[in-house]
């Protein structure tokens, strides 16, 4: 497991010359359209409110934003890698935002709820093309080594989730609808410089069928980290979805403090969270973040409205800690090839992701504002359990697994 032993630094190259900066255009490119990307999950979060007014909508129904981006991007995750590995992945990421455009304006031109959630899910599976794919291609274009690869993208998700509240917050100030169409503008953008750019890269020598990614579940390893994070997704999705309806901040506020919860989010999953795996292990660090986020979770829940800003913010850090440490444990435990156990690990998770924006507001009606929160603990909890149950399992699988992985060429996972 790459966390138990040490590894070079990847922000540095041969004799400690810098190489994370030094990337071709095309992998600033990429890397560019990914932050866009990845802003486009947090983008409604501070005009969830102002949605529900402008289309008179109730917050369960609003909350289909999110469940039917993630449902079609769970789906998604079964095509991605049949579509990459006969197009190849110059043209799948053009395909992807070529959607992303076309759907992320339509939803801004939505007259009902009905509607927008319509646009949204085609969004969401232009995402999943654009986003399963340009880890691989950063990787097969970036100098320097995977590993600087790997961070510049992660990077690129923590800046692209702590902009696209504040993004959201600023054009939605004026207009629910003007998020929607500053998203598709960027995103254009993005698609002329791939084009220009962008190299074609070389195409797998396996083409991937529709089934391998189900089939990659059948390793107990895989199949335990996709349920482990199966629960934490559920808890991260009621942070992200159901939260801005209990702050009830307006877009600039709720902006604000989405904001500073993707900067932590950041931080963690690019500086703080190797550091402690490297001193502690993997496991350990993610069951004690899991819990840590349980605890933090069950407070925003039953603390005030300051508590809950604080609580909110503070969710970020543990969210990054988690994201990073389930990347390490989907690379390190499948005998598959990357790409496929990535995608079957996801199309697991995201399932949670989708559930959450629609259970977390319908329990709020059948029960009361604190028990959303307190089902989110518990799925928390149950995720630290899989993964203390099935420690030693995960250990011993990614011990073995590791020195294939090292060897690999061009593989990549869609791992945020």
């Amino acid at each position: 497991m790459r966390s138990e032993t040490a590894e070079p630094d990847p922000l540095t190259h041969g004799a400690g010359r810098p190489s994370l900066l030094r990337q071709p255009m095309a992998v600033w490119a990429t890397a560019g359209a990914s932050v866009v990307a990845f802003m486009g999950i947090g983008l409604v979060d501070p005009i969830l409110p102002s949605i529900a007014q402008g289309l008179d909508a109730s917050a369960s129904q609003v909350s289909l934003l999110f469940t039917s981006y993630f449902l079609i991007t769970a789906v998604a995750m079964l095509v991605t890698g049949f579509v990459s590995s006969r197009i190849g992945g110059r043209k799948t990421l053009l395909l992807g935002l070529a959607l992303v455009v076309v759907f992320a304006a339509l939803s801004g031109t939505s007259d009902s709820v009905g509607e927008l959630v319509g646009f949204r899910a085609g969004w969401g599976l232009g995402n999943a093309l654009f986003v399963s794919t340009s880890l691989a291609v950063i990787v097969g274009a970036a100098a320097g080594g995977s590993a600087a690869a790997i961070l510049l993208y992660e990077s690129a998700l923590g800046l692209g989730m702590a902009c696209g509240p504040l993004l959201g917050a600023v054009l939605g100030d004026a207009s629910w609808r003007y998020p929607f169409f500053g998203t598709a503008a960027l995103m254009a953008v993005g698609f002329l410089a791939i084009t220009a750019l962008l190299k074609e890269q070389p195409k797998p020598a396996r083409k991937t069928t529709l089934l391998d990614p189900v089939k990659a579940l059948g390793h107990g390893g895989l199949a335990s980290v996709a349920a482990s994070a199966f629960f934490y997704n559920y808890t991260f999705f009621t942070v992200l979805a159901f939260t801005p309806f209990v702050l009830n901040m307006t877009p600039y506020k709720s902006g604000a403090v989405f904001f500073a919860w993707g900067l932590l989010l950041a931080v963690f999953s690019v500086l703080v969270a190797p550091r402690l795996q490297r001193r502690f292990g993997s496991l350990k660090v993610l069951g004690g973040s899991l819990l840590l986020l349980a605890v933090d979770v069950l407070v925003l829940g039953y603390g005030n409205h300051t508590v809950a800003i604080v609580c909110t913010v503070l969710a970020g850090a543990f969210i990054g800690v988690n994201n990073t440490v389930y990347t390490e444990l989907a690379l390190g435990v499948s005998d598959a090839p990357r790409p496929v156990a990535s995608a079957g690990y996801n199309f697991v998770r995201w399932f949670a992701a989708a559930a959450a924006p629609f259970f977390a507001p319908k329990i709020e009606e059948w029960t009361n504002l604190h028990i959303p929160f307190v089902v989110a603990a518990v799925t928390a909890v149950l995720g630290a359990g899989v993964v203390w149950v099935r420690r030693r399992a995960l250990a011993e699988e990614a011990a073995e697994e590791e020195p294939r992985h090292a060897v690999e060429d061009g593989v990549a996972v869609f791992a945020e």
